[in-house]
Formats: C-alpha cells, structure tokens, sequence
C-alpha cells in the first residue's frame, strides 16, 4: 500500500513511467489536479449494472409494496411514474457535472467544484451517513430473507447473525478489486431482471385476477380524508425506489472514457430500472385477489401470499434465492459507492485521520481502510438492532431523506453555479435546456423532500410524527457542528468553487484552491 496523496488535492502516480498525455481520461483528470490510482476495469455495462443493483427494482418494491398498497390502493403504481421522471431530470443534471468532472466519489466533488469546501463537505456528510445507514438497513432487511431460505428460526439474532454475514461478505468481494465488483454488479442485474421479468411475466399470464382498470380506482383507501393525501403517502415507494444512478458516478476513475459513458450509463439507469420496477409492482398489482383485505390490514403480506399461491414451497425458495442476489447486489453497490466517498474525502484532506483513509492497494486496486469503514459502520448499526429495533427504526429514518437532500444540495449547487455563469463544458451537456431542467430538478426534489418529512401520524408522539425531519435535522446539525468545531477543510488546497469563476473551462493542475463555501 502507498501512502495518502503526495500534495493536498493530488495522489502520487503510481507508475512514474506511463505517459499520461497519451491518455484521455488521464490527462483530463491532471487538468482537474488528479492522478488516478484506480484500475480502469469497469465497462459501460459493468457501470450502469452498480446502478441498477444499487437502485434494485426488487429490493424496493418488495419492501414497500403492501404499505403503499393499503395506502392508497392499486394507483399507488402512478407514483412510480411520476417520481421516475422527477429523477431523471436530476440524472441529467449530474450526468452534466460527472461529464465534466469525472472524478471519484461522486456527489463531494461536485460539490467542491461547484460551490466551494464547506458546502462540499456538509454535502458529503450528509450522503455518506445516509448511504452507511443505508447498506445497515438493506443487509438487516435481507436478514429473515437468509434465515427463510435455510430454514432457520426467525428472530432478532438470527437476521442480526445473518446481516453482518452478509456484510462480511460483500465486504471480502469489493476487496477484490473493480473487476470483481463489476462482474458482481453484471451478475446481479442479470439474476434480479431476469427474475423482474420471470416473476412478473409467470403472474401476469397465470395468477392475473384484475383488468388494468384497478390502477385507477382506490378502493375506498382514503374514506375520510382526501385521496391526494394518501396517494403522497403511498408515493413514498416511488421516492424509496429510484436513487442508485449517482453510484456510476461515485467509481468514475473506474471507468474509460467516463465522461461519456457515466451520462450514459445514469439515463440508463433510471430507464431500466424504472420500468422493471413498475413490471414488477404491476404484475403484483394484478395478482392481488384482495385489494380490501390489504387495505383494512387483514392481508398485511400480499407479496408473500401471491408467489406462494403462483410458485408454490419451491417455486418460492427460488424466489427467494433471486431476491437474495439482489439484496447483496444492492449492499455491494452501496459499499463501494460509500468507500469511493470517504476515500475522495480523506484524498483532498478533509478527514481527521486522511493519511490513513486516503491509502490505496495497488494490489487489490481498492482503497481498503476506507471499505473496513464503510463495513464497520453498518455492521455496527446492526448490531444495535439487536439492543433496540425502536432506535434503529428512528436512525434508518434519515437514510432516504439523506439521499435526496444530498442530491438537492449537489442540484442547488449546480443552479447557482450557472447563474454565476458556469456552462457544462463536458462531452454530455443539456444545452439550452441546461438550466430549465436544473431549475425543474430542484422542484422536484424540494417536493419530494416535503413529502418525505410531512407528519401523517398525529395520534403519535409528536416526536414519532416528525421522526424524518427529526432526523434529519440532527444528521445536519451534527455534521455543521464537527465542520465548524474541527475545521477539517482547512489542510486541503485541492480546486474548490471554481466552476462559475473559470466559465467552464478545466482547470490546469487544480491551481484554484479557495473557500467558495
């Protein structure tokens, strides 16, 4: 292993002999003050898979369906139109940015570039605790999926026991270097749309009890209150399901001629993943053969009812082999997104102990201190769980808002920096449409935000009814408090702010280094 970077904002080439100016994606990266230390073993594909697992159509939408389906009844499904939209016009603002700065960890150097240190590592704090909170939840909701599939007894020891088994293990995969994770990433699309499409297609032509003309009717969900009310509530599962593309940015020095195929690979994301989430939810919309039942709570599992009833004992077990697949897909995706994170980060010196975090494996082509982080972390949270269920509700609470509010800040951020005067100067850009669809994205993911946190429990504590914005607001408030207290910006001279101020030309060795925040 080599040390942290040999000057702040820079890591050291690990081959003194390579010419980098024979290289594109090299020299761009010198032109924005890096070297890159990473293996350029992910293709197109292997990019828009860690998408697509990360934003795993059946992870999301077997996790949330029966809430959304007593919500507010079949057209709940609309939610997942509406919502692909809104987030397709944020893709394709950060699909501007990756094409410009194609640098890894994503959403913290976006931030730095377009607004300036400060707002940068608020950003970045609020996008890993979400993201390490995140992989927590996904190994913990796998846990009674293992313990179901082995035939073991379902209880808190046995989904913690299993969970960290499943940290463990997507821990010693993504130690083995891009190439393994990017032909783990193609082995979990290939298994989880395969079972989208044979899942959904064997419902739809055996276990169909519906016409499409139960997507339109509520039945009877909001009997005393507005049906917009519970349709936003049921929209949640739309809003849980498609973030995932910005992971194709988070390995963007993984990627030859990222700056083009990371674009590429985010639209894809959003397209793919969408419509075999929707496949998905229609098929078991469809299948349902009581709508009543969900929504008076009587039939609190439908999805478990419908493929026992269309797979059978068996047919179920390999369900459930897919599902699993895809619930280690996801959490392998999220790890190496949350470690390319933390490794840019301690890379520009903006960590208590960057020295350590920003060493990298030559060997393995990994960073491997940050990865034992962004293992520890959520292995710790499981762990938790076996104390308090209750707690770890409340602390999982934030991670989806934590998303989108650094997806927001990274969009707020991109907005201002064209009213300043920055224009997208990458391979991929929006044109004219540029701030329209910017301005278009903010509102969008503004709105989500609020319907995130809008209290819908008032027989609750109030404390219970605001929970997200609760949680949110201490995620934020401790972050502002360790970057106000420690200052851990104030070692790193990397290029901060300088997009508006160089009107969207690269900058030359990242010379530019200024507060901007």
């Amino acid at each position: 292993m080599t040390g942290a970077a040999a000057r702040p904002g820079h890591s050291p080439n690990p081959d003194p002999g390579i010419d980098v100016s024979t290289d594109t994606d090299s020299r761009q990266l010198a032109d924005l003050g890096y070297t890159s230390e990473f293996r350029r073993d992910m293709s197109l594909w292997a990019n828009f898979s860690l998408g697509f697992t990360y934003l795993s159509p059946v992870v999301g939408i077997y996790t949330l369906f029966a809430i959304s389906l007593a919500e507010a009844g079949p057209p709940m499904i609309w939610s997942l139109v509406i919502v692909g939209l809104g987030q397709l016009l944020v893709a394709l603002v950060f699909g501007e940015i990756v094409s410009q700065y194609p640098i890894a960890g994503g959403i913290y150097p976006w931030a730095r570039r377009l607004w300036g240190q400060k707002w940068a590592w608020m950003t970045g704090w609020v996008y890993a605790v979400a993201l390490l909170v995140t992989i927590a939840s996904v190994v913990y909701g796998a846990g009674p999926y293992v313990a179901s599939l082995l035939d073991l007894t379902a209880s808190t020891t046995t989904t913690v026991v299993c969970a960290l088994a499943m940290v463990v293990l997507a821990t010693v995969i993504n130690l083995g270097g891009t190439r393994v994770l990017a032909i783990a990433a193609m082995i979990g699309f290939g298994t989880e749309i395969l079972g989208a499409l044979v899942v959904g297609g064997w419902l739809l032509i055996s276990e169909r009890k519906h016409d499409l003309g139960v997507l339109f009717d509520g039945f009877g969900s909001a009997p005393e209150g507005s049906y917009l009310g519970a349709f936003l509530a049921a929209g949640l599962i739309g809003i849980f399901q498609y973030y995932g593309f910005e992971a194709c940015g988070d390995v963007a020095e993984e990627v030859p001629d990222a700056s083009r195929r990371i674009p590429r690979a985010m639209r894809m994301t959003i397209y793919v993943g969408g419509a075999a989430a929707t496949f998905v939810c229609l098929a078991l919309v469809l299948a349902v053969p009581d709508f009543g039942a969900v929504i008076s709570g009587a039939d609190a599992d439908p999805v478990d009812g419908v493929l026992t009833s269309a797979f059978g004992s068996f047919g179920a077990k390999v369900v459930l082999v897919v599902v699993l697949v895809s619930f280690l897909s996801c959490a392998l995706s999220l790890q190496a997104a949350a470690s390319r994170l933390i490794y840019s980060y301690a890379r520009d010196r903006m960590l208590p102990g960057s020295g350590l975090l920003a060493r990298f494996s030559h060997r393995r082509g990994v960073p491997p201190y940050t990865l034992v982080v962004a293992a520890v972390v959520p292995a710790v949270v499981v762990l938790v769980s076996g104390f308090s269920a209750d707690a770890v509700t409340k602390i999982v609470s934030f991670a989806v808002l934590g998303i989108y509010l650094g997806f927001q800040m990274v969009v707020l951020a991109a907005l201002r920096a064209r009213v300043k005067g920055w224009r997208p100067a990458g391979p991929f850009t929006l044109g004219r449409w540029g701030f329209a669809v910017n301005a278009g994205a903010l509102v969008y993911g503004v709105a989500a935000i609020v319907n995130m946190v809008w209290p819908r429990t008032p027989d609750a504590p109030w404390y219970d009814d605001y929970l997200v914005l609760l949680s949110g607001v201490v995620v934020a408030g401790a972050g502002l408090l360790l970057m106000t207290t420690l200052r851990p910006y104030r070692h790193s001279t990397a290029a901060a702010g300088d997009a508006a101020s160089t009107g969207g030309a690269m900058t030359t060795g990242g010379a530019i280094s200024r507060e901007g925040g």
